[in-house]
């Protein structure tokens, strides 16, 4: 197996090859991979093909593709929290921001698996990243738990919250916070901000946080859980207790 394609909702990805190991990161239905060790008959170090991640999961998670395959990956991404699909007739409910390999007339393929999809799902290609996008699409995650490596409604990290949300408007990002703020343009003044942007935060120097601007004054993130609080030119104040959680670092701008 050289190239694969997560065929669960979400596959933990462990820094280690054991369960017991650090999550972190998620994959999900749909997406793609590059095999590129083996341990024993279980556990595989994978590639992601969509940020270049790495790390383990076993393969009972994954299909084995071609090489051809790969670029069907994320040209279409499942578009409700959570979605029901059919795969070689049987159900199965899979996250916002899966992608649907090949959709075409409501049917497709993981690895040697048909699929049936007959839900709300997003073209990426055909996607116009502003304002209405950016409200509509993070707003729905409120209150969702924060857990780190997740990247779905039922456990999200700062970065994967991110991830998802700028992959259904079409942007590709990196996975975590700190790669992130190496991509984009950057936005001097947060006074110049506009809603879409990603404000950084660090910790010594070093990026720890990432969180999306609903406008220069208010910012969505995951911390505890996905919430809406106050941004000022020093940082996040929490909308709970008025203290203030982060220090930014650098704002920047993907479109």
């Amino acid at each position: 197996m050289q190239y694969a394609v997560v065929a669960v909702p979400a596959a933990p990805v462990r820094r280690k090859p054991r369960h017991q190991r650090e999550m972190v990161n998620q994959l999900l239905f749909g997406e793609t991979v590059e095999i590129i060790k083996e341990k024993g008959s279980l556990w595989v170090k994978v590639r992601s093909l969509y940020d270049n991640y790495e790390g383990w999961m076993t393969n009972t998670l994954l299909k084995e593709i071609n090489e051809r395959d790969i670029e069907k990956g994320n040209s279409f991404a499942a578009a409700d929290l959570l979605n029901e699909i059919t795969v070689s007739g049987q159900a199965m409910h899979i996250p916002f921001g899966a992608s649907l390999p090949g959709l075409a007339d409501g049917k497709g393929m993981i690895g040697d698996s048909e699929y049936h999809f007959a839900g709300k799902y997003t073209s990426r290609a055909d996607a116009h990243p502003g304002e209405k996008e950016v409200r509509e699409l993070t707003t729905q995650w409120l209150n969702a738990p924060y857990m780190w490596g997740g990247r779905t409604i039922l456990g999200v990290d700062c970065s994967g919250f991110v991830q998802v949300n700028y992959k259904m408007m079409g942007i590709d990002l990196s996975r975590d916070a700190w790669q992130q703020a190496q991509q984009g343009n950057t936005v001097k003044k947060l006074k110049e901000a506009v809603c879409g942007d990603l404000a950084f935060f660090d910790d010594k120097d070093e990026i720890v946080h990432v969180g999306i601007l609903l406008n220069n004054e208010q910012i969505i993130h995951a911390s505890g859980k996905v919430r809406i609080d106050t941004i000022d030119k020093k940082g996040i104040i929490s909308s709970d207790t008025g203290k203030r959680t982060h220090y930014l670092e650098s704002i920047k701008r993907y479109w």
